[in-house]
């Protein structure tokens, strides 16, 4: 399989492509759901910038002190397997930041732009931090299932050998060992694509279903729910999980952040934890809809007036001048 193209002295990857066209793709949707709530669209393309470096170092960070077994080098000291990016007790700084090379992880991604959110909001700070998770997130989850066919190209991210009518064919090259001699496995990166694609849609739908209802926060909160499991549950076809102390470090991260999440957002709306945020919303004129306020059930004070009795006061009397006769 070709997985890039020449350019003039530039090898260009698909790999790379896909990941932008998914992080554009994302933005849009975010500028959509910003126009929606009355904002600015134009914002996400500053704050965009912000987040593809602060993404990139992140998801670059933890593939670097994340990696998988099948990249794991023998030590030249002890000859053990060990990280290759410090292989011999020397940091190799080359190699880290050679991120053409390939080595991106979506749950550094994820932690990195969110810190870089955080800077851009104490600069920028139009709309609050955990408005902007909400914006966000289904921009992300459609980010995510477009950029997970860079994988395809790459012939990665596949999961265990099986005869499925959906297989996936690896070529010779790109197979783990072990499995040599195994020619068609589970395509993981189109289960995480497709169930990412409907993680989009859900977000989306209940950011419009449940928007009297909701708090700031709500809804990047679900995607640390709904995400975090799609990817615990593919883990279990992963042949090569990345590890650390002998513990499948993705899917224990996946477990805690998704348990985690939803212990806040049941915290969240606890009874008496008070309204939720009002979200201003705009019509397809661009004209602020406004959202129905509860009514408040009010006792009606009737005063009750007595009548007075009338009083007609004695006509007055007529004075008559007798005339006397002379």
């Amino acid at each position: 399989m070709i997985d890039g193209f020449a350019l003039g002295p530039l090898y260009v990857r698909f790999y790379g492509i896909v990941l932008m066209l998914g992080t554009v793709a994302g933005g849009f949707l975010a500028a959509s759901e910003l126009k929606r709530r009355g904002r600015d669209p134009e914002m996400v393309w500053d704050l965009l910038v912000y987040l593809i470096i602060g993404g990139v170092i992140g998801a670059r960070l933890w593939h670097v002190f994340t990696p998988s077994p099948s990249a794991l080098v023998p030590d030249p000291a002890t000859g053990q397997l060990v990280n290759p990016y410090f292989a011999g007790g020397t940091v190799r700084i080359l190699d880290i930041l050679s991120i053409w090379k390939g080595g991106l992880g979506i749950p550094g991604a994820v932690m990195g732009g969110l810190i870089a959110l955080y800077f851009y909001v104490r600069k920028n700070g139009l709309i609050s931090f955990a408005e902007w998770t909400d914006i966000a997130a289904p921009g992300l989850a459609l980010g995510q299932a477009i950029g997970r066919w860079g994988n395809f190209f790459n012939q990665e991210l596949y999961g265990a050998p099986t005869s499925l009518p959906w297989k996936i064919y690896i070529d010779p090259t790109h197979r783990l060992a072990g499995f040599e001699n195994e020619s068609y496995y589970h395509p993981l990166f189109l289960y995480e694509s497709l169930l990412s694609l409907l993680n989009m849609l859900f977000l989306l739908w209940i950011a419009r279903q449940y928007s009297g209802k909701l708090k700031k926060g709500d809804v990047f909160n679900i995607y640390l729910i709904i995400y975090p499991v799609i990817r615990f549950s593919l883990d279990f076809l992963r042949l090569d999980a990345s590890r650390v102390f002998s513990i499948n470090i993705n899917q224990t991260l996946m477990a805690v952040v998704a348990v985690a999440a939803a212990l806040v957002l049941i915290w969240r709306h606890r009874p008496g934890t008070g309204e939720a945020a009002e979200v201003q919303v705009t019509d397809a004129n661009n004209v602020e809809i406004a959202a129905p306020k509860p009514q408040l059930e009010s006792k009606r004070i009737v005063k009750k007036t007595v009548a007075k009795p009338v009083v007609k006061k004695p006509a007055a009397k007529k004075s008559v001048k007798k005339k006397t006769a002379k």
